[in-house]
């Protein structure tokens, strides 16, 4: 019964990749007369580097968050039935490259020519709100998943490429269900290497929500998002001078 319910979770991922897919294409085709690059079209090697960069951050981020929830309540970790590879391939994978590529693809790109602090506030706005029907949800859940699409959109812009906000996407979530053993934004993983033992009040937990409904999270994005707005003033200061 679960593994017929995350493929059919998958499908609808891919059908949505697809979409999008399909949709940018023709879009960029249109509008752009195929003059626009998206920020994944660059050599390998500089898009390796990027998504690994992004990884990093991810387990990074995801650590030292399970850290601070598991020195505040009675949360620890014991070892589960392994990393779920096919729901890698028919979830996760397609869920971060669907979201990524509509979320920080042309529409984003697009607005952060023409004003961009819409273009932030109404791509995170959009993002939070998309995740508002899913299980275990909260008003702090929300705030995270708004937080996290800025913190997403300032990972685009920190190379102008969706290479590191993919790799962040990815192993953020890979790193809270398949491997940490928590909901994922609600969604709970047939399988994991470590599974969550023990609880505390749901504002430091997340409860059904997850890690991301923590207060904890809360405070890593801020400092996240801290660090890349830093890194991007800097970035600008040099161009400009």
């Amino acid at each position: 019964m679960f593994a017929l319910t995350w493929l059919r979770l998958g499908s609808n991922y891919w059908a949505g990749l697809v979409s999008v897919t399909v949709a940018t294409m023709l879009v960029v085709a249109i509008w752009e007369r195929g003059q626009w690059p998206l920020g994944l079209f660059i050599a390998p090697p500089a898009a390796a580097r990027e998504f690994i960069i992004g990884i990093a951050w991810g387990v990074f981020l995801i650590g030292a968050c399970t850290l601070l929830i598991s020195s505040s309540t009675n949360v620890r970790h014991a070892g589960g039935r392994g990393f779920p590879w096919l729901e890698l391939l028919a979830v996760y994978a397609p869920a971060a490259l669907h979201e990524e590529l509509l979320f920080r693809g042309y529409p984003f790109q697009k607005l952060l020519q023409r004003n961009r602090t819409f273009a932030y506030l109404f791509v995170a706005l959009v993002f939070a709100v998309l995740h508002s029907g899913n299980n275990g949800v909260t008003l702090l859940a929300l705030g995270n998943v708004f937080l996290g699409g800025i913190l997403l959109g300032f990972a685009y812009e920190r190379y102008r490429h969706l290479w590191f906000p993919l790799g962040l996407h990815l192993s953020w979530n890979l790193m809270t269900g398949p491997i940490l053993g928590d909901q994922v934004s609600g969604y709970t993983g047939e399988a994991s290497v470590l599974v969550e033992q023990g609880g505390g009040a749901w504002w430091l937990t997340g409860g059904n929500f997850g890690i991301e409904g923590s207060v904890w999270m809360t405070a890593v994005e801020l400092a996240a998002i801290a660090i890349l707005v830093r890194r991007h003033m800097i970035r600008s200061k040099e161009q400009t001078t």
